[in-house]
């Protein structure tokens, strides 16, 4: 199902390797010869239909993953994953309730837009607000506005690009009737949080959660004090833990087990016991993959956390995108949050580059503020601000970027920065977000 656009872009091409598609339906326009109108072919349907039986395990939805790391996988999830969607997540995290109006700026495409943009809200029967515009801060706070919505679930990206245009302009607006505001997609760095009290009067709630999951695992919650910048803690119903990690990163597994890591503040493998209703069920065509991602009980996120003495969970970095530098495994997001709360930077990137003594060395990708202007005073002085708050990780190397590239979900695709900086070949880019 699509548009006539994107049909002709990004499907006619390929037909001739896809000789198991029977039929295209194409929303919205005429439809091109050989796809099916949607409106001609509901207005033509019968209203006798047989609905067809599912169980728990059947598959219901492929959703793959944004690539930020590498090619997108494809997650296979069955109908179970509604258990998790409905109350233990929509209403007990993105606190949906009747009479609520939902604005989930997801799209549909990837796993929120689908999970908590369409399966949620309409499990609870709530209102939904949908927008197929390009991102315009004055349009979204009118739509908050108009649409009077009482529940926002958006990016990190879309929350800092509406910090760079200052709190003054959301006061412009009528936001009373926003109750509680949530992100999603990558880790919430702190400064937006407390951005969110100044522009809006209540903080941005940060959950976490991946395609894998299939549904918000651990969670800041409304009643919740919030810590700026951390994950919260686990829903109701799943245990996680931080395992101790090999010299790669990832979890150390010995005869099939693996060790949790009990003291607060150390950093290692993010981990949650299976199973629970959401977890996918695999990867498409990639059984190999997939065992992989699970020991001793265990499903393996792949991403790096510590939990502090209150049970708090704080995100690291991914486990492949960590920095490793004169012995140290440097997470980019605890430098991209720290160099954000210099006044002029609001979005920053960041990998490593090869060094022959350390390594690798942390080089910074900036976006500066409106009327902030690139020049080798304000280099050095983020440079010098880096070295000040982080010591030793701070990076070595400030490069100005007002274009970060991002993934359609909204997170920084980090890959893409490294492989532009060494001159490796960019790799599959179909979950780049185009340039506007």
């Amino acid at each position: 199902m699509t548009t006539a656009q994107a049909y002709r872009r990004k499907v006619r091409p390929l037909l001739d390797r896809l000789p198991h598609l029977r039929q295209v339906i194409v929303v919205g326009e005429d439809a091109p010869d050989g796809t099916v109108s949607l409106e001609r072919g509901l207005q033509a349907a019968s209203p006798d239909f047989h609905v067809e039986g599912t169980g728990p395990e059947d598959v219901a939805l492929l959703h793959f993953t944004s690539g930020t790391t590498g090619l997108p996988k494809g997650a296979v999830h069955v109908h179970e994953a509604v258990v998790a969607h409905h109350r233990a997540t929509a209403a007990a995290v993105l606190d949906l309730r009747e009479g609520d109006v939902f604005w989930c700026t997801a799209d549909p495409g990837w796993v929120t837009g689908t999970s908590y943009g369409i399966v949620a809200p309409l499990a609870l029967g709530v209102t939904t607000v949908s927008d197929a515009g390009d991102f315009d801060p004055r349009r979204w706070y009118r739509i908050l506005q108009e649409e009077r919505v009482t529940v926002w679930y958006t990016a990190p990206t879309a929350l800092r690009m509406l910090m760079r245009h200052g709190s003054a302009l959301a006061r412009e607006y009528d936001l009373s009737s926003l109750r509680h505001v949530a992100s999603v997609g990558e880790p919430l760095n702190p400064e937006v949080v407390v951005w969110g009290e100044e522009a809006f009067g209540r903080p941005v709630h940060d959950n976490w959660w991946q395609t894998e999951t299939g549904a918000i695992m651990i969670s800041n919650y409304r009643a919740m004090p919030v810590r700026p910048g951390s994950m919260g803690r686990p829903v109701p119903g799943i245990e996680a833990a931080v395992l101790a990690r090999g010299d790669d990163g990832r979890a150390r597994v010995t005869d099939g087990h693996v060790q949790v890591l009990e003291e607060p503040g150390q950093v290692g493998e993010l981990a949650l016991r299976i199973p629970w209703p959401s977890m996918f069920r695999g990867y498409l065509h990639d059984e190999e993959r997939y065992g992989r991602c699970f020991a001793d009980g265990w499903y393996l996120s792949g991403d790096l956390a510590r939990v502090d003495a209150g049970g708090y969970f704080w995100f690291v970095g991914r486990g492949d995108d960590v920095i490793k530098s004169a012995g140290h495994l440097i997470g980019p997001f605890e430098v991209e949050s720290a160099l954000m709360e210099h006044p002029l930077v609001v979005e920053a990137g960041v990998i490593g580059v090869p060094d022959p003594v350390a390594g690798e060395l942390v080089k910074a990708f900036v976006t500066l503020a409106p009327g902030a202007e690139p020049s080798e005073e304000v280099r050095l002085d983020i440079l010098a601000f880096g070295r000040r708050r982080l010591g030793s990780v701070a990076p070595r190397d400030i490069a100005f970027d007002q274009h970060l590239p991002h993934t359609r979900s909204g997170k920084v695709l980090r890959r893409l920065l490294r492989a532009r900086e060494l001159g490796l070949p960019e790799g599959d880019l179909s979950t780049l977000e185009p340039a506007t």
